[in-house]
């Protein structure tokens, strides 16, 4: 009785061995980006976030008409503002206006200030 490995298929010629290494060698190129990129989501978090949200959609006693919403609003992408923030952003907008007047103002007593001041050039040679 003979243990060697069975031999594979006669072909024709070798080119099918040859095109059936170089798809062999193409998926495992791809298999080894798949799990990098698996263990980069695994990594960062984002596998636990999704599989937490995806648990909430699953276990919902009603679905949402729109799972994509139901999503989006659990990730925190279609959360309503923050009313602390949005004061923050009432405020910005304030002192941008106040910063503005101020920019002007000083401009215009600049100009006042050089009519009333000689130029430099004047100043130091007195």
């Amino acid at each position: 009785m003979s243990t060697a490995a069975p031999s594979p298929p006669v072909t024709d010629s070798g080119a099918s061995y040859a095109a059936a290494a170089v798809t062999m060698a193409h998926y495992k190129a791809a298999d080894s980006k798949r799990e990098q990129f698996r263990r980069y989501l695994e990594k960062s978090g984002v596998l636990d976030t999704l599989t937490k949200v995806l648990v909430a959609l699953y276990e919902e006693p009603e679905k949402p008409n729109s799972a994509l919403d139901f999503l989006k609003h659990h990730l925190g992408a279609a959360t309503p503002e923050n009313p602390e923030i949005e004061l923050l952003r009432l405020e910005l907008a304030e002192m941008k206006e106040k910063y503005e007047a101020i920019v002007e103002e000083n401009k215009k007593l600049k100009t006042k200030l050089a009519q009333y001041e000689p130029p430099q050039e004047e100043k130091r040679a007195e």
